[in-house]
């Protein structure tokens, strides 16, 4: 596999930050073992399910599987999955997971660089774009997409404070978990970068309000407390994440 040395220092910041992650516990860091983040998951991989059209038959490409948390949720729709990530350390967690070989296909690739046989249905992920060299990212999304595939991803809100202050403060001990070059976005402006690369039926949804700490006595209070915000105008705004959705055109 040929890896590409530009920019070096990104990708070489991925995959030290991988060594990192590896070293731990995963989904504690993420935040995904608990059952609010169980919930979380579940709800998050649904969004890329239903935004990508997934099912029995359809060829998905998942950028940045890391652990393959995400993969296995993502593998319950019955689609065809070939799922990439920069991180040999990660990318051995993930193969451990015993999803079907005929379906799931695990690849060591930057995304940016690497040749992956398309077309596919859909490309998709879950907190991965914003690791990204997005600018280098997209025509290649585009080019691996069939006419009419789905864009379908989820991604941190840069207006939700604990994001903006993960980005702004990843010095603090408390946030080593944010990789060097790792950013997030506002939604305007991401949605005039996808159109400007030429995805079409751009639509990105501040969703998110259930943080992972939230204990099981809490849960029910929390989702019908985020279920208002996220339909209340200004407040959504600064929801935890954002449900991205395009279509390559016809």
């Amino acid at each position: 596999m040929r890896e590409s040395r530009e920019p070096a220092s990104r990708a070489d910041h991925e995959i030290k930050h991988g060594e990192w992650l590896a070293l731990h516990d995963t989904e504690a860091i993420w935040g995904w073992g608990t059952p609010a983040g169980q919930l979380r998951a579940k709800r998050r991989s649904d969004l890329i399910v239903s935004g990508g059209q997934l099912g029995p038959g359809k060829r998905a490409l998942e950028i940045g599987c890391g652990t393959g948390n995400f993969t296995a949720l993502l593998a319950e729709s019955g689609a065809n999955i070939v799922a990439v990530d920069i991180s040999p350390d990660l990318l051995d967690r993930a193969r451990t997971r015993g999803l079907p070989p005929g379906r799931v296909v695990f690849l060591r690739k930057r995304f940016e660089d690497c040749d992956i046989d398309g077309p596919f249905d859909a490309v998709i992920g879950s907190s991965i774009l914003h690791h990204l060299d997005v600018t280098a990212a997209l025509p290649l999304i585009l080019r691996l997409l069939k006419p009419g595939g789905w864009f379908s991803f989820a991604e941190p809100n840069y207006l939700n404070p604990q994001v903006f202050l993960e980005r702004k403060l990843r010095f603090l001990p408390c946030f080593q978990y944010t990789s060097p070059d790792e950013t997030a976005f506002v939604r305007w402006s991401f949605a005039r970068q996808l159109r400007a690369a030429g995805l079409i039926d751009v639509s990105i949804v501040p969703f998110d309000w259930l943080h992972p700490r939230v204990p099981p006595r809490g849960l029910d209070a929390v989702l019908k407390l985020g279920a208002i915000i996220e339909r209340t105008p200004a407040l959504r705004e600064f929801s935890g994440s954002l449900y991205i959705q395009a279509r390559h055109p016809q």
